[in-house]
Protein backbone atom coordinates (compact mmCIF):
# COMPACT_ATOMS: atom_id res chain seq x y z
CA UNK A 1 0.00 0.00 0.00
CA UNK A 2 1.53 3.30 -1.11
CA UNK A 3 1.48 6.27 1.30
CA UNK A 4 2.47 9.90 0.83
CA UNK A 5 2.77 12.90 3.11
CA UNK A 6 0.21 15.65 2.54
CA UNK A 7 2.04 18.82 1.52
CA UNK A 8 0.77 22.23 2.56
CA UNK A 9 -0.76 24.04 -0.44
CA UNK A 10 0.39 27.42 0.97
CA UNK A 11 4.07 26.85 1.81
CA UNK A 12 4.77 23.39 0.32
CA UNK A 13 6.12 21.78 3.50
CA UNK A 14 5.07 18.45 4.96
CA UNK A 15 2.12 18.41 7.34
CA UNK A 16 1.52 15.86 10.09
CA UNK A 17 -0.88 13.80 7.96
CA UNK A 18 -0.37 11.04 5.42
CA UNK A 19 -2.53 9.65 2.63
CA UNK A 20 -2.87 6.05 1.54
CA UNK A 21 -4.00 4.95 -1.92
CA UNK A 22 -7.48 4.07 -0.68
CA UNK A 23 -8.01 7.21 1.46
CA UNK A 24 -10.92 9.50 0.59
CA UNK A 25 -11.24 12.88 2.32
CA UNK A 26 -14.04 15.41 1.91
CA UNK A 27 -13.88 18.88 3.46
CA UNK A 28 -10.83 17.93 5.54
CA UNK A 29 -9.33 20.83 7.56
CA UNK A 30 -5.61 20.49 6.85
CA UNK A 31 -3.44 22.44 9.32
CA UNK A 32 0.19 23.31 8.59
CA UNK A 33 2.34 23.67 11.74
CA UNK A 34 4.98 25.71 9.88
CA UNK A 35 2.91 28.49 8.29
CA UNK A 36 -0.03 28.08 10.71
CA UNK A 37 -2.61 28.11 7.93
CA UNK A 38 -5.70 25.92 7.79
CA UNK A 39 -6.95 24.81 4.38
CA UNK A 40 -10.00 22.77 3.44
CA UNK A 41 -9.08 19.97 1.05
CA UNK A 42 -10.57 16.99 -0.74
CA UNK A 43 -8.42 13.96 -1.48
CA UNK A 44 -8.98 10.84 -3.56
CA UNK A 45 -6.47 8.45 -5.20
CA UNK A 46 -3.54 10.48 -3.76
CA UNK A 47 -4.80 13.62 -5.58
CA UNK A 48 -5.48 16.68 -3.43
CA UNK A 49 -7.89 19.47 -4.36
CA UNK A 50 -7.93 22.75 -2.41
CA UNK A 51 -11.41 24.02 -1.55
CA UNK A 52 -10.74 27.08 0.61
CA UNK A 53 -7.95 28.76 2.55
CA UNK A 54 -8.61 30.13 6.00
CA UNK A 55 -6.12 32.73 7.23
CA UNK A 56 -5.57 33.66 10.85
Amino acid sequence: MKTEWILCPVCGNKTRDRLREDTVLKNFPLYCPKCRQETLINAKDLQITVIQRQEY
